[in-house]
């Protein structure tokens, strides 16, 4: 038998026909794996954001009232509101601001409790968006 010389063995060039196609897809996959990981990070990264806004804002409003407590200490059962109904009036200047600021403030109030010793605890609640309800207590104990 001769041997058929049309025959020759596959050159390392042929043997390899195609791989740098199967490695650009592979690194297309890699790339569009990362940058979809930042497009998810950005997205927490605002949420993260908006809701340490959202607990500044809620801790600022509990001071500025607590603030207003103080200065009239003589009169804090004037302030207590268990969130229903309508604000006192010493709390309406302070109510509107509370819903201009915060979303959600009109389902959730803010309430004001005294106790028998002036230790005075706001609690101001909120709910942004697509969120769970939030809230922050703040607690003051008022003497003098």
């Amino acid at each position: 038998m001769t041997p058929n010389l049309n025959m020759r063995p596959p050159s390392a060039p042929d043997a390899q026909r195609g791989s740098v196609l199967l490695e650009a897809l592979i690194a297309i996959l890699i790339f569009s794996m990362g940058i979809l990981a930042i497009v998810g990070l950005q997205a927490v990264s605002m949420k993260a954001s908006s809701d340490a806004k959202y607990r500044v804002d809620a801790s600022f409003l509990a001071n500025q009232v607590l603030a207003d407590m103080w200065l009239d200490r003589n009169n804090l059962a004037n302030y207590v509101w268990d969130g229903t109904g309508a604000a006192p009036t010493s709390l309406t200047n302070w109510m509107t601001q509370v819903q201009a600021t915060l979303p959600g403030t009109t389902a959730n109030p803010p309430s004001i409790t005294v106790d028998g010793n002036n230790v005075v605890t706001i609690t101001v609640r909120w709910k942004a968006p697509d969120d769970l309800p939030h809230q922050l207590i703040t607690t003051a104990d008022i003497q003098g």
